[in-house]
């Protein structure tokens, strides 16, 4: 994600410069504005200028520890206890820095005390550390520091971050069971070929006789495996890569993130699971005070999808320009007609935050009911796909071993 520095004024007037790392210079004024910072100048930092600001060594941010999803969830738990308890809020962040176990963790905890000792908010204590805390945490602690509810919101951010790990969690276990299958189909017909057919072939070429089709598409499909199966490896190994430098670029996550949800079986679960996260982090934004248009914007930047997120930008538009949410939502043509109708009910009835968190709870309950039924649903089609492969190697090998049958028993 590229780097922009920044220059503007925080409440008490100050001029504050620095840099953060955003997808446009107008996400990267978002976040700013969410950290009660206005800004006067941003502008596209020099390439390394990120690293050398937060005082990263290249080789400490490539070989060092990193901060996991359960090191942020963990501390925003801790923090909210302490903060119930009456802790303050720098004698609490040196207790967390003491007790974290995780050495990264404990220099960003370390950094944030020292910026709140220079007088900073906390909120523009946790926005120096972009790649730790996202602009959705950030805007939420933002709007706790202006309510006076900062424990209250950390809570909400724990059960939040609980969920979406939850929900991720869900997805990729529902997505291990096929990969594994099919991974295993890959690796037995590699097999097959290189040292299976190869000896049969042996045993064919005696016959003297012209074989079956389907025996010498078999063989030349092995020769040809057999003679550049280095090249096949290597081919396989360089689409990997090509496809990950593919997807890591805008354009490419994007065309990738849209694709995820059109996958036979896998797909909806994907989507379920993204419109859930969606409805839970909007609901989350409009219960703690976020106008409508901020938390479109930090929300679109929570659904980890490239293609959901256009949508939701979308709906942003849409409301600036004086649209309602319903209109919005039914213009990016994301949602059933269920849940355009929940949205509709929680405008008229000014409840559209607890709306949205039903919309959760439903996505949320659709999801776990379709990985309860996921091995149901695609056994069926691994189970053709196998028996087809099977079916091939057996008219393939046997066919030829038949008829010898058959001419030994005329002899």
């Amino acid at each position: 994600m590229p780097a922009f520095s920044y220059r503007g004024r925080d409440a008490a007037g100050e001029v504050i410069n620095g840099v953060l790392e955003g997808a446009s210079a107008g996400a990267v004024a978002d976040l700013l504005f969410g950290s009660g910072i206005t800004p006067l100048e941003i502008k596209p930092a020099p390439a390394g200028a990120l690293k050398k600001k937060e005082g990263d060594g290249g080789m400490a941010a490539l070989f060092g520890p990193k901060i996991l999803h359960v090191d942020i969830l963990l501390f925003t738990r801790q923090l909210y206890t302490l903060l119930k308890a009456g802790v303050p809020i720098m004698r609490a962040l040196a207790g967390l820095q003491e007790s974290s176990a995780n050495p990264a963790m404990k220099s960003v905890l370390g950094q944030i005390r020292e910026s709140l000792d220079s007088g900073r908010e906390l909120s523009l204590s946790l926005a120096r550390h972009p790649k730790v805390f996202t602009p959705f945490y950030l805007s939420m602690v933002r709007v706790g520091e202006m309510t006076g509810r900062l424990e209250e919101v950390f809570l909400r951010l724990f059960d939040h971050m609980e969920f979406e790990r939850f929900m991720r969690e869900q997805v990729k276990s529902a997505l291990r069971y096929p990969s594994f299958v099919v991974m295993a189909m890959a690796v037995a017909l590699f097999v097959v070929n290189i040292w299976v057919i190869p000896a049969f072939a042996k045993v064919f070429s005696g016959f003297g006789a012209e074989l079956p089709l389907m025996t010498r598409i078999l063989i030349g499909f092995s020769n040809f495996m057999v003679a550049w199966w280095h090249a096949i490896l290597g081919g396989v190994v360089a689409a990997g890569f090509a496809f990950k430098s593919w997807a890591s670029t805008k354009r490419g996550k994007y065309l990738w993130d849209r694709f995820k949800m059109r996958i036979p079986v896998a797909g909806k679960i994907v989507q379920k699971a993204t419109l859930a996260r969606f409805a839970r982090s909007f609901a989350l934004a409009s219960r703690s005070g976020v106008p409508v248009i901020q938390a479109l914007t930090t929300v679109a930047q929570t659904v980890d999808n490239d293609y959901i997120a256009e949508k939701v930008d979308r709906m942003r538009d849409s409301v600036e320009r004086g649209e309602s949410v319903l209109r919005a939502a039914i213009a990016t043509g994301a949602f059933t007609p269920v849940v355009l109708q929940m949205i509709a009910v929680g405008e008229e009835s000014g409840a559209l935050d607890e709306m949205m968190e039903e919309i959760s709870a439903m996505y949320q309950s659709e999801v776990e009911y379709e990985l309860k039924t996921l091995s149901q649903q695609i056994e069926p089609i691994l189970i053709v796909a196998l028996g087809v492969m099977v079916l091939v190697l057996a008219l393939g090998i046997f066919l030829p071993l038949w008829d010898l049958g058959k001419v030994a028993m005329k002899k």
